[in-house]
């Protein structure tokens, strides 16, 4: 009988032991979920001028801004043409914020304007983007069309009839892995609603470093993948020994994208995770 209340005993001492441990773990876990959103909101736009950013269009070195393209009026960071007098001449451009970021948290608002150049390519009507863990602007050749990186790509509504959804994923020199493989799509189309062109939308990214990336749309998750990486194609004219496929994307640069379509951005923010 005494071997038997001892053995309760340490029946309830363990299962006592094994809660506090639970309790424990689980303690811990929920630090570390709040320490990864433990960062502050920074503003990446002061909403006067480009300072803190580079730009970088293609068939033109680093820092060089043609025709004005990026520009600030009004609050706004602004993708304008009005410049372009001998056309796009294939000119994909982006407007790459100064330093790199791993995991965070970023947010922005953006609306197309009425202004497009008819030898753009087709594509790139009412079409704009931001990349992340992009490549470092100074590393990009003057004859280099896209930077190496992923693109959250926007989207407005064509006036075609047909769905458009915007908050895509696009992946010039990368691969992700998409419903547990690589997904050897270029672009992989988000679940988001279509919106007029015109109309200011916010959008969202969540990037855990080489991990996990979710993308909003107005408050709305609209697509999630992982493992983003170097690999792929679409983009050309890249330093060779900077493409190494299979490389885990752990940072690098958010750029602002100009491909023949006017676009502004507000509220550019970012916090830490």
């Amino acid at each position: 009988m005494e071997f038997l209340n001892n053995r309760i005993n340490l029946i309830r001492v363990t299962g006592r032991a094994a809660g506090a441990l639970l309790f424990v773990g689980l303690t811990a876990c929920s630090a570390t979920e709040q320490n990864r959103d433990s960062g502050e909101w920074q503003s990446l736009f002061n909403g006067k001028d480009l300072d803190g950013w580079v730009v970088k269009i293609h068939h033109h070195e680093v820092g060089d801004n043609y025709a004005d393209t990026f520009r600030v009026a009004d609050g706004v960071i602004q993708v304008n043409y009005d410049g372009y007098q001998d056309g796009f001449g294939e000119r994909f451009g982006h407007l790459f914020y100064e330093q790199p970021f791993s995991s965070y948290h970023l947010k922005f608002e953006y609306r197309f304007t009425d202004q497009w150049l008819e030898d753009a390519p087709g594509y790139a009507y009412r079409n704009s983007g931001i990349m992340f863990h992009a490549q470092d602007p100074n590393t990009i050749l003057k004859e280099q069309d896209w930077p190496i990186s992923v693109e959250y790509q926007m989207l407005a509504d064509r006036d075609d009839g047909n769905p458009r959804p915007t908050g895509n994923m696009c992946s010039p020199g990368t691969d992700v892995v998409y419903e547990g493989k690589i997904d050897e799509r270029h672009c992989i189309n988000s679940t988001s609603a279509t919106y007029p062109p015109g109309e200011w939308v916010e959008g969202e990214l969540v990037v855990y470093g080489d991990s996990r990336v979710v993308h909003r749309v107005n408050g709305e998750n609209v697509l999630e993948y992982t493992q983003p990486q170097i690999g792929g194609g679409v983009v050309s004219g890249y330093d060779p020994e900077l493409k190494v496929d299979g490389q885990p994307l752990t940072r690098g640069y958010i750029a602002l994208q100009s491909e023949g379509q006017g676009v502004e951005f507000r509220n550019i923010t970012i916090k830490p995770l």
